[in-house]
């Protein structure tokens, strides 16, 4: 083996100074990877057989495409190489698909499936979420093979397409892989860092739990006029149960959702923690949601319950009746620290102590992440703060979980790995939404970051 980790780094940032990187991540956005549309299945499959198993291929991997188990999901790329039975191994992980473009609602000029250049901001969908990002994993992979002539490590790349609906099928495939897949720790990169300033290491996510809240009176809506102030109101009633949910200022007032007990470590790692709310409109109130928490720990470390929509009638053409039936689509997010095993149990329980057994409780069926957190004691966690320290000139905040779903526990709890997560966009990206961006100057540093991770693994131990 020959190099020196400088020159690795070297070699990382002329990868993104010479404009490769951004081709690369060119093509790859004009992909149309759209997972939640039935026609993009050719798409889904383009992306890992024509654009990532070439270049996967052409750094020593082995390549296979894999079916994926569940028919609502799309192709699984698991690449391999392979240097020594006595080397640490590494699993990586990406996923390709992305969101629908909503391309008639981008800014003009913009489109979703082209990456457009604005300065710092480089537009496009997935430029985010996930495709720049797992983007920089397979340069920095590829920096290191060339200034070392060798990983010094194993490595394992798992690439799924199904991630934004859910990664259905995901769970099954790792589970049926123990082997092939497994590793020393797993280091992938998603989601946004806390602050756009500092580089972050996350050991996990919080999980999220979805239900309809209802309330069906009657068959058919009756004259206002006549029955209106006589008959039950199902939007009241709905209301009204809503209202023993939380507190006019976002309290949960179910005890049973929220956290047991949560450890030191994460309070500690949270306490002094900022969050960067990237949009002004979004005027963040401190009397909103739990009492005594900080901005960091409500969105980290406790659970959080929204209404992601309500409907009675027909709002867009209301008609003089009181209506039949209300529902109201309700969200949880949570921690491993929250009993969500009990979480409809108990709102049952609270609702017809409440008086509320009209409203019926009714799960979703759309495949949500559980929480995961790697113990913060784990020596791996360390390890990668000291890594990133060396390559970047400061520590990294250290968060116990990502406040969305990832992954985590697929492959903590199926292969018994360390998860680590490194992100390298803000949550100002606008991810999932118009006008998706990523910040050019937290690609380059992230590839750093990753460049020096990966370098520092292959050393001798």
């Amino acid at each position: 083996m020959v190099g020196t980790r400088d020159g690795a780094l070297g070699r990382a940032d002329e990868h993104f100074s010479s404009g490769a990187f951004q081709d690369d991540l060119a093509r790859r956005v004009a992909i149309p990877t759209e997972s939640q549309e039935d026609h993009s299945g050719a798409a889904l499959h383009a992306y890992v057989a024509d654009e990532l198993e070439p270049r996967l291929r052409a750094l020593g991997y082995s390549v296979a495409i894999e079916e994926n188990p569940d028919p609502r999901g799309g192709p699984f790329l698991v690449a391999h190489r392979q240097e020594s039975e006595s080397a640490p191994t590494l699993l990586t992980y990406g996923h390709g698909d992305v969101v629908r473009g909503l391309a008639e609602d981008w800014r003009e000029g913009l489109d979703p499936f082209r990456l457009t250049v604005e300065g710092d901001r480089w537009y496009g969908r997935g430029t985010a979420d996930n495709k720049g990002q797992h983007s920089v994993i397979i340069a920095a992979l590829k920096a290191v093979l060339d200034e070392r002539g060798a990983h010094g490590f194993n490595s394992r790349l798992l690439i799924e397409m199904s991630e934004e609906i859910g990664s259905p099928g995901l769970d099954d495939f790792v589970a049926k892989n123990p082997q092939r897949l497994a590793a020393d720790v797993f280091i992938a990169s998603d989601g946004p860092r806390m602050t756009p300033q500092k580089p972050a290491l996350k050991l996990g996510n919080r999980g999220s739990e979805s239900f309809d809240l209802t309330v069906q009176l009657r068959s058919g809506s009756q004259h206002s006029g006549h029955w209106g102030g006589i008959l039950e109101d199902p939007a009241v009633i709905l209301s009204h149960a809503l209202a023993t949910i939380v507190s006019p200022r976002g309290q949960i007032l179910i005890p049973e959702w929220r956290p047991r007990n949560i450890p030191q470590k994460v309070t500690e790692a949270l306490r002094s923690e900022t969050v960067d709310a990237a949009n002004p409109e979004l005027m963040i109130k401190d009397d909103w949601g739990e009492p005594g928490f900080s901005t960091a720990e409500k969105m980290l470390a406790g659970t959080s319950f929204i209404v992601l929509a309500m409907i009675c009638g027909r709002p867009e053409n209301p008609v003089n009746g009181v209506q039949p039936f209300a529902r109201a689509r309700c969200q949880l997010r949570f921690t491993v620290d929250a009993d969500h095993q009990n979480f409809l149990p108990a709102l049952r329980r609270h609702l017809d102590e409440k008086g509320f057994s009209a409203v019926s409780i009714e799960p979703t069926s759309r495949a949500e992440f559980p929480p995961w957190r790697t113990a913060p004691e784990n020596p791996w966690v360390d390890w990668a703060l000291n890594s990133m320290a060396q390559t970047l000139g400061e520590r990294p905040t250290l968060v116990p979980n990502s406040s969305g779903g990832l992954p985590s526990r697929t492959f903590g709890h199926h292969l018994g790995v360390p998860v680590l997560w490194v992100p390298h966009s803000y949550t100002g990206c606008l991810q999932h939404g118009p006008d998706e961006h990523a910040l050019a100057p937290l690609l380059r540093e992230g590839l750093a970051a990753m460049t020096g991770l990966f370098w520092d693994l292959g050393e001798p131990r």
